[in-house]
């Protein structure tokens, strides 16, 4: 055993620290050292639990023996907790683990309802999103905890999340929309573990990588036909998501990409651009945006994209006209600007009570995206939404 294996304690040995519903009282990691949970989140359920003890989930031993000394006791127990109705954000925390269930099972089972269970979490998906859609988007935008173990299964609901509300500003009806969902959640399902890795990798992919990378629609339409998706437009959206019209895209460099396809691809370059790996900085929402309407050279569905986010998307950090910085928390509206959580007074000190700005006021208009984002304090969604009811 290496010695930061040996800093470490498996979570099955620590039932006695933790009950269901309770804030975690350290981090957990996968069997790599990566984080999967931060000190104060929830395990909030058993099927969460046994995809942690899946994944190898362990704690650091130094913060075990902290919080036993702190507690008096080696053998404290937790206690159960009853589980409660959750809060919007602990149930779209919960949408993580149950994807995480769906694709590993994909790779390894052949039950006959798992594809009626991803459609019924794309469905939960949708109801969760369309009713609070700026606290989603906010989740997509302001990635604060780097929890790179965990890349594939954030990136498939953020691309889902951009993908129905961009569908929802094409006009798209219900079935096309939750197509377009199922699909985000599941167009990488053959390379989870990859993209776990390269995310937090600080070199560029390698050979093998790549071509793995070139591989993986057409293997992960061949999961989803394994176990027991016939959705033509699903495997479709699926197979299609990185090819581009006029053959330049992959794996088959076709001359023409359907519309599904065309409209996955975008929000997943969108979301891809935007969020933080170990080898670069994530983009801001307004260059990312840019460069997709000059990749798409104006097309539909990237304007499309730009309206359904907005120029300042929820979670982005913006200065005021009043001097003061902030964080987007709704989009604009007619008659009403976007809406701006003021968490920096024009002194650098942090602003009382976190005070809302309308910025169609002219002096509490935004002047622009925040320049030097280096040193910004971490902002929880619940500080600025509240605990949203789902």
């Amino acid at each position: 055993m290496s010695g930061s294996e040996a800093s470490r304690v498996p979570l099955s040995e620590l039932a006695d620290l933790l009950a269901a519903g309770e804030p975690l009282p350290f981090k957990v990691l996968d069997s790599q050292g990566r984080l999967l949970l931060a000190a104060g989140q929830h395990v909030l359920n058993p099927r969460q639990m046994a995809a942690l003890l899946e994944r190898g989930a362990c704690a650091d031993a130094a913060e075990v023996r902290a919080v036993r000394q702190a507690r008096g006791s080696s053998g404290t127990a937790g206690g159960a907790v009853a589980v409660g109705q959750r809060t919007w954000f602990e149930r779209m925390e919960q949408q993580v683990w149950s994807l995480d269930d769906l694709l590993r099972a994909m790779g390894r089972e052949r039950e006959p309802t798992l594809a009626q269970r991803i459609a019924a979490l794309a469905d939960e998906v949708i109801a969760l999103v369309e009713c609070h859609p700026d606290a989603a988007l906010f989740l997509a935008v302001r990635q604060h905890d780097r929890r790179f173990a965990l890349y594939a299964l954030t990136h498939a609901l953020h691309t889902a999340t951009v993908g129905l509300l961009t569908a929802r500003q094409l006009g798209w009806e219900a079935a096309r929309r939750q197509c377009v969902v199922r699909a985000a959640l599941t167009m990488n399902a053959s390379i989870i573990e990859l993209q776990a890795r390269m995310a937090e990798q600080h070199e560029p992919p390698g050979k093998k990588q790549l071509e793995q990378i070139r591989a993986h629609p057409h293997q992960s339409a061949q999961l989803l036909r394994d176990c027991g998706v016939e959705d033509t437009a699903w495997l479709a959206a699926v197979e299609d998501h990185h090819e581009r019209g006029g053959g330049a895209g992959y794996p088959r460099g076709v001359a023409e990409v359907g519309e599904l396809a065309h409209l996955l691809r975008a929000a997943d370059v969108f979301t891809a651009k935007i969020s933080p790996r170990a080898l670069r900085t994530p983009l801001t929402p307004q260059l990312a945006a840019r460069q997709l309407f000059q990749e798409e050279q104006g097309g539909p569905f990237a304007a499309a994209l730009i309206r359904a986010v907005g120029v300042y998307p929820p979670g982005d950090w913006v200065s005021l006209k009043s001097g003061e910085v902030g964080v987007v928390v709704h989009r604009a509206e007619p008659g009403r600007g976007a809406v701006v959580a003021a968490l920096i007074g024009p002194n650098g000190k942090a602003v009382p009570g976190v005070p809302r700005r309308d910025t169609a006021q002219a002096g509490f208009s935004i002047t622009g995206p925040l320049g030097d984002r280096a040193g910004l304090p971490r902002v929880l969604p619940e500080q600025v939404y509240g605990l949203l009811e789902p």
